[in-house]
């Protein structure tokens, strides 16, 4: 095979439907536009109107609320620690701080502090420092023989 004998399948390239280009092509003229009217001129955008019928953004009640000042945490989960490991890229027999985390690669960025959730094994005996933890984490890492402190975020 050569490059001249290259071609698409047949319907994959549809040419584009030249509008306004004169009477001969059926979408001359107006342009399938209609006469006159809001809908005929360029640069109008009616998204979410639907011809005078109430739409469904104004149909729907309001729900819920966000709060302003959410704290937002990063989440770690006790799996990954592990992983990280067993990989060597965490020490295990020191203490896995925040920062530590961040060195190893597992956590981008603090954010409001670092969260350890209990998805995943972890069989390791490991001391973590961290913002937040759940009650689930905390007690696998008592289990596995670890200790997890929790400690607020300094603001």
């Amino acid at each position: 095979m050569k490059l001249h004998e290259l071609s698409d399948n047949p319907g994959a390239a549809k040419k584009a439907k030249r509008v306004a280009r004169g009477p001969g092509s059926g979408k001359g003229k107006m342009a399938g536009r209609g006469i006159k009217g809001q809908k005929s001129r360029s640069g109008v955008a009616l998204n979410g109107y639907e011809g005078g019928q109430m739409p469904l953004y104004r149909r729907l009640p309001k729900r819920g609320f966000t709060p302003p000042n959410a704290k937002k945490f990063n989440v770690v989960n006790l799996g990954q620690i592990e992983k990280f490991i067993a990989e060597g890229k965490l020490d295990g027999k020191a203490e896995i701080t925040e920062d530590a985390l961040i060195a190893a690669g597992l956590v981008r960025r603090k954010l409001d502090g670092v969260r350890v959730l209990a998805k995943g094994e972890l069989t390791s005996k490991v001391t973590i420092t961290v913002t937040g933890a759940s009650k689930s984490a905390i007690d696998a890492v008592e289990k596995a023989g670890g200790k997890i402190t929790v400690a607020t975020a300094a603001e």
